[in-house]
């Protein structure tokens, strides 16, 4: 007698308990992914060499508002720090740091991995300051008697200021006021808010006047890294902006304060 043996097969659902395992790890990473924040960008780390009221440790002054306001109508965020003139251009230049301001235009034939926002800071008055009252500034040329001191790495000065009696280049704005201070300079040649904020900080209000007319009055531009040249149009159009809004002049108002009247 033979007997046969027939193995009957259930039907296939699909389903296995691989696929449905796979199937809920997939469900719950997409719940984390559509329900977990978005990490922001790291903020950009934007250097400049100037002081109060220009700029401050405390990140409140003219620019450092204007900038924080620009950035943040492009959804970008942004920390400040205070370098020596020239190595804040160097590192920008360089990518270490993301940008740089306050600058003159065509700073980029120095700095060829830098790239102007194309709206202007504000305009910069270069002014000579000096404990003698009598002197008169006509041109570049009359600085030439005297010993001169400026800070390394304003390009407009070093490129202007020729055939002086002598030329000091000063770390920054309190040695060189200190230079003033201690007759090792006839005359010093900064801005003329930041010098006027400095006398008062030192108290020579009536001993250290500025020297009329200023020097030049330039217009004075962000500058960033290469790296970020897709936030060029951005920024120009947000300072635009807050110039027909009304933003930029509150700023201006609320820093400047008694500077303006």
């Amino acid at each position: 007698m033979r007997f046969s043996i027939k193995y009957h097969n259930k039907p296939s659902t699909g389903v296995t308990k691989n696929s449905i395992a796979l199937l809920k790890f997939f469900s719950l990473f997409l719940f984390f992914f559509l329900t977990t924040p978005c990490i922001a960008s790291p903020p950009l780390v934007i250097t400049t060499s100037v002081g109060p009221p220009e700029s401050n440790e405390s990140d409140t002054g003219l620019y450092d508002l204007i900038l924080q306001e620009a950035f943040k109508r492009i959804g970008q965020q942004i920390d400040i720090d205070h370098l020596p003139a020239e190595r804040a251009l160097m590192n920008a230049d360089s990518g270490l740091t993301d940008g740089e301001f306050p600058r003159i235009s065509g700073l980029e034939k120095l700095y060829p991995n830098l790239i102007k926002v194309p709206e202007k800071l504000t305009n910069y008055e270069f002014v000579a300051f000096s404990k003698h009252h009598g002197i008169k500034m006509s041109s570049w040329d009359a600085l030439q008697p005297y010993d001169v001191a400026i800070v390394r790495g304003w390009k407009i000065l070093e490129e202007n200021i020729v055939d002086t009696r002598s030329l000091v280049r000063a770390k920054n704005q309190k040695l060189l006021f200190n230079l003033l201070v201690n007759d090792r300079a006839d005359i010093v040649v900064y801005s003329r808010l930041a010098g006027y904020a400095f006398i008062h900080f030192m108290g020579l209000e009536g001993v250290v006047v500025a020297l009329e007319p200023p020097l030049a009055v330039s217009e004075m531009y962000l500058y960033l890294n290469k790296k970020h040249e897709q936030l060029i149009k951005p920024l120009a159009q947000a300072l635009r902006e807050m110039r027909t809004d009304g933003t930029y002049t509150e700023i201006k108002n609320r820093t400047l304060g008694s500077y303006l009247q």
